[in-house]
């Protein structure tokens, strides 16, 4: 089990960056991933978010194909 509160955005980064490289090498179920990414979001959104956008280090640390996943997790929030 992954914690799903963290102090900063590099925190954040590296969680998602843990637990989408984790469902693709097959060491979680895409269920587990999508709730983990889930909470993570509702947990940290003002570290994630800044004006509507993933802040800066989010965006630079987790990638574009990283992010595209997370945008549609999110929207089934």
């Amino acid at each position: 089990m992954i914690k799903t509160f963290y102090k900063n955005q590099t925190e954040v980064a590296e969680a998602i960056n843990f637990v989408l490289d984790s469902y693709w090498v097959d060491e979680i179920k895409e269920e587990e991933m999508i709730q983990t990414i889930k909470d993570i979001i509702r947990n940290n959104d003002s570290l994630l978010y800044k004006n509507g956008d993933y802040t800066t280090i989010i965006k630079q640390r987790s990638g574009k194909r990283r992010l595209e996943i997370v945008s549609r997790i999110k929207e089934d929030l």
